[in-house]
């Protein structure tokens, strides 16, 4: 009796594994060689394999959480080894810009392997590059911080008054 059912789709990347195993050895084995903190190094191992794989495929769903986590494992293995000694807001200031690095590394993986763009992953990595470089700038940066936290109403605000009034006119 024949039946219609598609073929696995598993099978049509099947170098995407060994590419996958490869990067997790060279992963342990610097880890090894460099006496990475496993704690910190989890989530960077987790986002370059992510990061391969969606790249391999082509998945945009893929280096999404390459990027997140592949900036939240650097700025962790920059925190808690070369740079422990920093002061609280300054580590803080340097997590968040890692992190943001992580967020433009979608974009540009997505440029780079995938039909789309991912423009929209820029906003929260600006956001977050934002917050960073004035923890890291401190004074007069974290005060610009501040009252850009208590005006950021009047811009949606402003947008919403612009939506409503210009282009109800079109």
């Amino acid at each position: 009796m024949a039946t219609n059912m598609p073929e696995p789709t598993g099978r049509r990347h099947p170098w995407v594994s060994g590419a996958i195993l490869i990067t997790i050895g060279l992963f342990l084995l610097a880890a090894q060689i460099f006496h990475i903190d496993w704690g910190a190094a989890i989530p960077l191992g987790l986002g370059l394999i992510f990061l391969l794989w969606g790249s391999l495929v082509r998945k945009i769903g893929l280096l999404i959480p390459g990027g997140i986590l592949s900036g939240i494992g650097v700025g962790a293995l920059l925190i808690e080894g070369p740079f422990s000694t920093l002061a609280e807001e300054t580590s803080g200031g340097l997590f968040l810009l890692c992190f943001a690095g992580g967020w433009a590394v979608i974009t540009v993986t997505s440029a780079l392997f995938t039909q789309k763009t991912a423009w929209w992953a820029l906003i929260p990595g600006g956001v977050l590059a934002l917050v960073g470089g004035a923890l890291l700038i401190g004074g007069p940066a974290l005060r610009a911080l501040e009252l850009l936290g208590q005006g950021w109403p009047v811009i949606l605000i402003l947008v919403g008054l612009y939506l409503v009034i210009v282009r109800s006119r079109r």
